[in-house]
C-alpha cells in the first residue's frame, strides 16, 4: 500500500468522507459562539487613538501646554462664519448669542468658550477679515475627546445656531450662496470628525463593493457559480472569527484599532483569502483530472499545495506582524488585524473551504466539470457523443512555458528596462503629510480651511506654539520670531500657570501649517527661539515647540525612522523563510530582488497615475511603507507558490522542463489570483479618501506587475539562466527519472 505523507493524511482529517462536516460544524459553532460573546471589531475602534510617542518633542510641547497653559488649551474646534457679500450686525449678533449659550450650556467635553458675547461689537468687528466676509470662532474641547462624541456635540451646536439664526448655516447642499450666512467646522476637531465619517461611510461601501467585485470576477475567470460562491463562504466565516477576537483584544487593552485598519483589512481578507483558496481549487480540479474518487484527489490537492500555502501565508503573517516595530501609531494599528486576519485566513483555507469543496465535489466546477479520462468516456457513451479530452493546462499556458525557457535572455533584459524604468521614474514622487489634502474638496473642514486661507493667513488654522524657559530674565523670544519671514503674527507671552518661568508663544505661518513648507520651518522656529535664550544666558535646551505643524514634522521624522527599521526587517525575516523553505541562498536572493524592483516599479507607475492622470500634486508620505509591506509580503506569495512546483518537478525531469511545466501549470491560477487581489484593492481607489485611493491605486499596479510580468516571465527567466546554480547550496538538477515515478509524483 501506497504510503501517504503527513499533508495527504491531514487532508483525509479535515476533509474526508465524514470528517467534511465536522469541519463545518466546527467553523459554524465557533464563528457563531465567539461573535455572540465577544464585541465586534467595529465596536471598539478608536479613531482618536495616538499616533505619536510621548518622547517625541511635540507630545512633550502638548503635555506641557495643557499642564502649565490651560485657559486655552485643549482640542480646538474653530467655527468659521462667512457671508459672501459681507458679515452684517445681526450676524455677529446670532455668534455672540452663541457664544453665550455654550457659556451658560456647556456641550459635552466642551472645555473653553472665548467671550465673544462679552465684547463689544466694535471689537468683535475687529476679528472678522479685512474684507468684512469671515470671522473665525473656537470652541475648545478635552483632548482625548473621541470622534463619535465630538460629532454629537457638533450637531448640537448645529442644532443651536439654527435656532438662533432661523435657518441652518451648516447646511452645504446650496453651496455658499451670495445672500446666506454660512458656516463650518474645521480645525483639528472638526478635521477628526470629518475622518472618522469618511472612514465609517467607506466601511459599508467597500465591503459591499469588495464582495460584488471578488463574486464578479470569481465567476467570469473560472465560469462556476458554486466556485465563486465557495472561496467567500471561507472569506466570510474567516470575518467572523477575526472580528470579534480584535474586538476582545481592543477592549481589553491589548491592542488598539482604528476604522482605517479595519477598511484596509476587509480588501485584504478578500483579496489575498480567496487566493489562498483558489491555490486549493487549482490543484483539486488538476487532480479530478487523474482521480476518480473525489477524496483522493481532495487529500493529494492538500498534499501537493498545502505546504507552499501555509508557506505563503506565513510569509505574509510574519511580514505584517513586523508593523509592530514601528513607532508610528497607524503602523502599529495595523499589526494585529492584518497579521492576525491573514493568518485566519490561512488556516480557514487550509480547512474550511477543503471540507466545502469535498462536499460539493465534481459539482464545484459546474459546468465544466472536471472528469478523468475513463469518466469522461464512459459519460459520452451515454450521450452517444465523443469523448472531449480535458486538460488541466491550457494552450496558452503551456506555449507560455516553453517561450520562457526559449527566450531567457530576451525576457530578462525586457522585464529589467520595463521595470528598472519604472523604478527610476519613483525617484520623482513627491510626498505631503497634508491631512486635509486627503479629504474631498466639499467636505466641512476642508471648506472651512479653504475659507480661513482665502481670507486670513493659512496659519490661523493651526498656530505654532513655542513654550521657553526663561528662568526669570528678560528674553527676545517673541522679537526675533517676529523677525523671521515666514511670521505673519506672533502673540505673547503667557506665562505658566505652576512653573512662573515658563512662557508661550503663538506664531502663525504665512503658508498652510499643514504642508511641507511649514513643516521644514519647526527646526528654524526652535532654533530661533533656542539661540534668543542663549543670547539672555540661558539653556538653549530649554525650548519646546507645539501644535499641528510640529506633530506633523515629527510624524514625518518618525515615518523617515520606521522605513529604515521595517524595511530591512521584513525582507530579513522573508529571507530566512524561503532559506528554510527552498534551501537555496541564490534563490532566495533573486526571489527578494524580483519583489523588492517590483516595489519600486509600482510606485514609479503609481505615482505617474496619480500625477499625470488623476492630477495629484504630491501624495501621502505613509503611502512607501504601507505599499511596501504589502507588495513585497503578497508578492513573495506567488513566488513560492509557482516556484514550489518547479522545486517539486525538478526532482524528476529536467530543470528546463520543470520550469517549462511549473510555469503553465500556475500561470491561470497565479494570474486568477492576481487579477483578484488587484481587484480588491483597486477599488480602494473609488473611496473619497485620498490616502486610501492613492495606497489602493499603487499596490494594484504592484501585485499586476507581480502577476503578468515578475511572476510568469522574470523569475522562471532568472532560474533558467541560473540552471543548477539557482538551488545552491542544495543538490544539482537531478536528471529526468523513469515515468512511473513521475506519474507516482504528479498523483
Amino acid at each position: 500500500m501506497e504510503k501517504e505523507s503527513f499533508l495527504t493524511r491531514y487532508g483525509r482529517l479535515v476533509a474526508g468522507p465524514k470528517s467534511k462536516w465536522v469541519t463545518v460544524v466546527f467553523w459554524i459553532v465557533l464563528t457563531a459562539v465567539l461573535s455572540a460573546v465577544l464585541p465586534g471589531v467595529n465596536q471598539t475602534v478608536n479613531n482618536a487613538a495616538q499616533n505619536l510617542p510621548a518622547s517625541m518633542a511635540s507630545m512633550q510641547a502638548d503635555a506641557l501646554a495643557r499642564s502649565e497653559f490651560t485657559s486655552d488649551s485643549g482640542l480646538p474646534a474653530l467655527v468659521v462664519w462667512y457671508r459672501p457679500s459681507g458679515l452684517v450686525q445681526e450676524d455677529l449678533a446670532a455668534v455672540q448669542k452663541l457664544a453665550k449659550d455654550l457659556e451658560e450650556k456647556p456641550l459635552e467635553n466642551q472645555k473653553a468658550v472665548p467671550p465673544l458675547h462679552k465684547l463689544p461689537l466694535p471689537a468683535l468687528q475687529a476679528q472678522v477679515s479685512k474684507d468684512g466676509t469671515t470671522l473665525v470662532a473656537p470652541i475648545f474641547f478635552e483632548e482625548e475627546t473621541p470622534s463619535e462624541k465630538l460629532k454629537e456635540s457638533f450637531a448640537a451646536v448645529e442644532e443651536r445656531a439654527s435656532a438662533i439664526i432661523g435657518s441652518n448655516p451648516f447646511d452645504s447642499a446650496s453651496g455658499l450662496d451670495e445672500q446666506k450666512l454660512h458656516a463650518r467646522m474645521t480645525g483639528p476637531a472638526g478635521i477628526s470628525v470629518d475622518a472618522s465619517a469618511l472612514f465609517k461611510k467607506a466601511d459599508v461601501s467597500l465591503l459591499l463593493a469588495t464582495v460584488l467585485l471578488v463574486l464578479i470576477l470569481l465567476i467570469l475567470l473560472y465560469r462556476s457559480p458554486i466556485l465563486a460562491i465557495v472561496p467567500l463562504i471561507g472569506v466570510g466565516f474567516a470575518y467572523g472569527l477575526v472580528s470579534p477576537l480584535l474586538g476582545a483584544l481592543a477592549d481589553s487593552g491589548a491592542i488598539e484599532i482604528d476604522s482605517q485598519a479595519v477598511s484596509i483589512m476587509t480588501v485584504l481578507l478578500f483579496g489575498a483569502g480567496t487566493d489562498y483558496c483558489l491555490f486549493i481549487v487549482a490543484k483539486y480540479r488538476q487532480l479530478l483530472l487523474e482521480e476518480q474518487d473525489r477524496y483522493r484527489a481532495m487529500r493529494l490537492a492538500l498534499g501537493g499545495s498545502s505546504g507552499a500555502v501555509a508557506m505563503s501565508g506565513l510569509t505574509v503573517v510574519i511580514s505584517l506582524f513586523v508593523l509592530m516595530f514601528a513607532k508610528y501609531g497607524v503602523y502599529q494599528r495595523f499589526a494585529a488585524p492584518f497579521s492576525l486576519s491573514i493568518l485566519i485566513m490561512g488556516l480557514a483555507s487550509l480547512t474550511l473551504v477543503p471540507a466545502l469543496l469535498a462536499i460539493f465535489g465534481r459539482v464545484s466546477f459546474y459546468p465544466f466539470v472536471p472528469r478523468t479520462p475513463q469518466m469522461a468516456e464512459e459519460l459520452a457513451k451515454r450521450k452517444n457523443k465523443p469523448a472531449k479530452r480535458q486538460q488541466s493546462v491550457g494552450r496558452f499556458s503551456q506555449a507560455l512555458g516553453k517561450f520562457v525557457v526559449r527566450r531567457p535572455w530576451q525576457i530578462l533584459i525586457v522585464c529589467v528596462l520595463l521595470l528598472g524604468g519604472l523604478a527610476v521614474y519613483s525617484g520623482t514622487t513627491k510626498y505631503t503629510f497634508n491631512t486635509l489634502q486627503s479629504f474631498p474638496e466639499d467636505i466641512p473642514s476642508r471648506e472651512g480651511f479653504a475659507l480661513i486661507s482665502d481670507h486670513f493667513t493659512p496659519g490661523t488654522l493651526a498656530p505654532v506654539k513655542v513654550i521657553v524657559d526663561a528662568n526669570g530674565k528678560q528674553t527676545t523670544v517673541k522679537e526675533e520670531l517676529a523677525k523671521l519671514p515666514f511670521a505673519v503674527n506672533v502673540t505673547g507671552p503667557v506665562q505658566g500657570s505652576a512653573n512662573k518661568q515658563l512662557e508661550a508663544y503663538e506664531l502663525e505661518f504665512n503658508v498652510d501649517p499643514y504642508s511641507n513648507e511649514a513643516m521644514d520651518r519647526i527646526p528654524v522656529v526652535r532654533e530661533t527661539a533656542a539661540a534668543a535664550l542663549q543670547k539672555a544666558g540661558i539653556d538653549g535646551e530649554k525650548v519646546w515647540v507645539g501644535g499641528q505643524t510640529a506633530v506633523q514634522y515629527d510624524t514625518r521624522e518618525l515615518n523617515e525612522r520606521d522605513e529604515k527599521v521595517v524595511m530591512p526587517i521584513v525582507i530579513g525575516l522573508i529571507a530566512l523563510l524561503l532559506v528554510a523553505y527552498l534551501r537555496s541562498i541564490v534563490a532566495t536572493f533573486y526571489l527578494i530582488a524580483t519583489v523588492v524592483l517590483s516595489y519600486f516599479s509600482a510606485l514609479g507607475a503609481g505615482w505617474f497615475i496619480l500625477h499625470e492622470v488623476m492630477g495629484a500634486s504630491a501624495i501621502q508620505g505613509f503611502i512607501p511603507l504601507y505599499a511596501f509591506v504589502f507588495l513585497v509580503a503578497l508578492g513573495e506569495d506567488y513566488n513560492i507558490f509557482m516556484i514550489s512546483s518547479i522545486w517539486q518537478k525538478r526532482k524528476f525531469m529536467p530543470l528546463r522542463d520543470a520550469i517549462a511545466q511549473g510555469v503553465s501549470e500556475t500561470s491561470s491560477v497565479i494570474t486568477s489570483a492576481g487579477l483578484i487581489l488587484a481587484g480588491t484593492f483597486a477599488v480602494l481607489a473609488t473611496l473619497p479618501i485620498q490616502v486610501l485611493v492613492q495606497f489602493g491605486t499603487v499596490t494594484a499596479i504592484g501585485i499586476l506587475l507581480d502577476t503578468f510580468v515578475v511572476r510568469p516571465f522574470l523569475v522562471p527567466a532568472i532560474t533558467v539562466l541560473l540552471g543548477k546554480w539557482a538551488f545552491w547550496p542544495g543538490k544539482a538538477v537531478p536528471g529526468a527519472v523513469q515515468d512511473s515515478a513521475g506519474a507516482k509524483y504528479r498523483a
